[in-house]
């Protein structure tokens, strides 16, 4: 188990159930898994553009990636249906929960003058998505720096069992994703 699992199932867990009010242990809620996405607007033009953002995804999550496809054509974006736009990872289980420990202690507070981050990305289901601009705070990628270059950033999405917004921020919080205070 990681640090950010025992701390859930020995700290997260109980404080849930004591602030809310629960029947069945199975109402608690939990992580389901963690999204990250990269969509490049230059693989229209240039696929090898695509090998370099799923490489960086493979290197970031220790995960192997997928490819993302266009659902319809667009002609002002000069785009056709199933050609691919982008690359998806999904964490989860012990790698999701690394990954997010990794992120909060790592990676944000890295980040220039970072005073959290908002929660007004939540979907009113108790899911969660923000956006890295800066892929160099990783340090995988800030290596390589001349080969990752074009990376413009990456999108994390961070799906959970909670019904509602107020119990899925207190799971978040819980697991010490800095918000900002608003």
């Amino acid at each position: 188990m990681t640090r950010l699992q025992t701390h859930y199932n020995k700290i997260v867990r109980p404080d849930l159930i004591s602030r809310f009010v629960y029947k069945n242990p199975r109402q608690i809620p939990q992580m389901k898994h963690v999204s990250l996405h990269i969509s490049l607007k230059e693989a229209v033009q240039d696929p090898k553009a695509l090998h370099t953002a799923m490489l960086a995804l493979e290197l970031i999550s220790g995960q192997r990636g997928v490819w993302v496809y266009a659902k319809k054509s667009v002609s002002s974006f000069q785009l056709r249906k199933g050609s691919p736009i982008g690359c998806k990872v999904t964490l989860r289980r012990e790698r999701m929960f690394s990954f997010l420990d990794y992120l909060t202690t790592v990676i944000l507070p890295k980040s220039r003058d970072f005073k959290g981050i908002s929660f007004w990305s939540s979907d009113g289901r108790g899911d969660y998505s923000f956006g890295i601009t800066n892929l160099l705070l990783f340090p995988q990628i800030e290596l390589q720096y001349d080969f990752f270059s074009q990376l413009r950033g990456m999108d994390v999405h961070i799906t959970t069992t909670a019904p509602s917004d107020v119990e899925g921020k207190a799971l978040l919080t819980g697991l010490r994703i800095p918000f900002k205070e608003e």
